[in-house]
């Protein structure tokens, strides 16, 4: 092994990826799976999980799929256990499962708040406490969460994203101080605008479009693979003395002004 497959190759080690199906979650997944991970792949969207473990499979990549749904107690359970028994121990967890569910804050509906909460919020909670408790067995363990520019800017009409996304943020570095004298290392990464199905409504509107590229400092909009150095580097060694950190892959938008 040469000094950069020391750094970064996650051979040997077991990772859970929620929201693994497609978008920025598959291409997280993919990334974790070539650095050399055993992966698990969740989600409650079975047909696109197949259809994603075929197509890696077909790529010369094994990966495992679990349908979960990440609110319900048992599921979460029930994943580790899965995850533990196939990959061996689960040293990586990826937080990646979340919904967006729009509306203006005055009428906004006490469902949609409820179900935002549990999603984006509570289950990446409750899914870390299951594997924190064996990572710190063996002292060793990585927790990612995947929070968003929204943990640090508002935008008009989604309250609840926008607290579940904040409180995330705030999630990770509370649970960065409880867990690092036990060998576990929590960080954030927070994902500008990405081509992904939670931003077709965005993607789809031309003006939108144009003006999220124009607003971000490379001028595009990102791509799912673009996080795929932010995931390997936060879980290898590379990254063995950060924790309690976010970072942003934004094409430069949260440093731009006016």
């Amino acid at each position: 092994m040469n000094y950069l497959e020391s750094l970064f190759s996650l051979s040997g080690r077991g990772a859970v990826v929620t929201g693994a199906a497609r978008g920025s979650g598959r291409a997280m997944a993919e990334a974790l799976l070539r650095a050399g991970a055993r992966v698990v792949l969740a989600d409650l969207l079975e047909p696109e999980l197949n259809r994603l473990v075929t197509r890696l499979k077909k790529a010369g990549l094994r990966a495992r799929a679990y349908v979960a749904d990440v609110t319900k107690a048992d599921d979460r359970v029930a994943l580790i256990r899965f995850a533990e028994k196939v990959t061996g121990h689960v040293d990586i967890l990826v937080n990646n499962a979340g919904i967006t569910l729009p509306h203006a804050a005055l009428d906004y509906p006490e469902g949609n708040w409820d179900r935002t909460y549990q999603v984006n919020l509570k289950a990446p909670f409750e899914l870390s406490r299951i594997v924190a408790r064996a990572m710190a067995r063996r002292r060793r363990g990585v927790i990612l969460n995947i929070t968003s520019l929204n943990a640090e800017l508002a935008f008009p009409d989604n309250p609840a994203y926008m607290a579940c996304k904040g409180a995330l943020k705030q999630l990770s570095k509370s649970l960065a101080l409880d867990l690092g004298p036990r060998g576990i290392r929590v960080n954030s990464i927070g994902p500008g605008y990405f081509r992904t199905e939670m931003t077709r409504g965005s993607w789809g509107d031309p003006a939108r479009r144009v003006a999220r590229a124009a607003r971000t400092v490379l001028g595009r909009w990102g791509r799912p693979e673009d996080l795929a150095g932010a995931v390997i580097f936060l879980a290898s060694d590379a990254a063995s003395y950060i924790t309690g950190q976010d970072l942003y892959v934004d094409g430069g938008w949260l440093i731009k002004g006016l």
